[in-house]
């Protein structure tokens, strides 16, 4: 199985890996991932081996040709060339030219996308809902806490500091101890949104967690709060209150799954730059005052 892409990318397609489980049940699966995915690609209980591989490279596979290789991380012949090239006794891809298969829908939401490939390719049932992961075996560096990650890719999907930090005050001043997550590339965002909201330093996570404490403090949280990003998928894998800040993408194609525990705001029209330079008009739109509505109605409800 083929998604060497971001966290999000893999989180989106646990519910057709998992189907791809049902319809081979006695056999060995391998999801080839990227090493950064590796550690939560071990938390999806339908894998049984991780392959490091990097996107669209020939894949260092040392054993016989599988029985089946599906590619689950894109439309075209660039990345179907790949699973090909391991010359599998069953091949499973979109259709393009040179590989039949179910016809690839722009339009289609990223989860139900890949649901349908398995089940119109190998005639089983994927439940699109099934999104969680096992919770890592590792303490996480704190508990009970609102997350704040105002990180992204690309800067058209992030939204403002300043407004993160606004958010973080309100989550202080109602009595939430606030963190403020994300990669080491985004230690000084992270940084700058903390100092901006009056947090002490040991608020700051960027850049100190692995992977998978990270995850751990996903799943141990009362509520995150983040743009269209891979923890958004997180809060969804471990069903922890999220609101989550959509722009340029419509969350109608990589959205959480309609559950009271997610909140999305959104006022864009699907016309945005997703790899934008600058920050999107649609996401621009998104007011302080409305994440802080979204996070009482939530916050009410956590146990």
């Amino acid at each position: 199985m083929l998604r060497p892409l971001g966290l999000g990318d893999l989180l989106t397609g646990v519910p057709a890996i998992r189907a791809i489980r049902t319809a081979v049940p006695g056999h060995r699966l391998v999801l080839a991932t990227t090493r950064a995915l590796a550690p939560l690609a071990g938390l999806i209980d339908a894998v049984d081996e991780v392959l490091p591989a990097v996107e669209l490279e020939p894949l260092d596979w040392p054993g016989p040709p599988p029985e089946l290789a599906v590619d689950l991380h894109g439309k075209g012949p660039a990345s179907h060339v790949v699973v090909a090239g391991l010359h599998p006794r069953r091949l499973l891809t979109f259709d393009s030219p040179g590989y039949p298969g179910p016809t690839w829908y722009p339009d289609e939401h990223e989860v139900r996308r890949w649901c349908r490939l398995v089940s119109e390719g190998l005639g089983v049932d994927c439940d699109p809902d099934a999104l969680d992961l096992r919770v890592p075996d590792v303490e996480p560096p704190v508990r009970d806490v609102a997350v704040v990650h105002p990180g992204a890719a690309f800067p058209g999907r992030r939204w403002p500091a300043e407004r993160f930090a606004a958010v973080a005050r309100h989550l202080t001043a109602a009595g939430e101890r606030v963190v403020v997550t994300g990669g080491p590339a985004e230690r000084d965002l992270a940084r700058q949104v903390a100092e901006l909201a009056g947090l002490e330093e040991e608020a700051v996570l960027a850049g100190t967690t692995t992977s998978l404490e990270l995850a751990a403090v996903v799943a141990a949280a009362r509520v995150v709060v983040c743009g269209d990003t891979g923890v958004a998928h997180l809060a969804t894998a471990y069903r922890r209150p999220s609101v989550v800040l959509f722009g340029p993408v419509s969350p109608a194609l990589w959205g959480p799954p309609p559950r009271a525990q997610h909140v999305v705001l959104w006022h864009g029209d699907g016309t945005g730059d997703p790899w934008g330079t600058e920050l999107d008009p649609a996401l621009a739109r998104v007011a302080v005052d409305e994440v802080v509505d979204a996070l009482a109605g939530l916050l009410v409800r956590v146990p």
